[in-house]
């Protein structure tokens, strides 16, 4: 079954599937709130806020936002997706670059965070069952 990313079915499944895996991911070294403001969202009213927590050492990614964010990305749906599900770094630095991502807040942070995230078999299993519950 796959749903829209970021829809509240697909952060459902893709919680569910980060829980599955949670005690064979190494824990995230980096401290990071991130609030995620994606337009052009082709469902609802057109946007969603979402937002990335390592504070817990575990990636926690959830609708809403934080009260203090270390950064707020905005950026548009297409460039979201292609960075969370499909975690292509070039597009990430070529969407900073054109200006399809706006950053607001600590910038050396978020750079940390590029190398931060453990990676091993299990996560990218995660990133692997992620991509295939998201539609398009």
């Amino acid at each position: 079954m796959s749903y829209p990313f970021l829809s509240e079915e697909w952060m459902s499944a893709a919680r569910a599937i980060r829980e599955k895996y949670a005690d064979q991911v190494p824990e995230v070294e980096a401290d990071l709130r991130i609030n995620q403001v994606i337009q052009e969202v082709p469902f609802g009213d057109g946007e969603v806020e979402s937002y990335l927590d390592t504070s817990s050492g575990k990636v926690v990614m959830e609708l809403g936002s934080l009260d203090e964010p270390d950064v707020t990305i905005t950026t548009d749906y297409d460039t979201a997706r292609a960075l969370f599900v499909d975690q292509d770094p070039a597009i990430a630095m070529q969407a900073f670059m054109n200006g399809k991502v706006k950053v607001q807040g600590d910038m050396m942070k978020l750079m940390a965070m590029q190398t931060a995230l453990p990676s091993n078999e299990f996560s990218e299993k995660i990133a692997q069952e992620i991509k295939d519950i998201t539609e398009g």
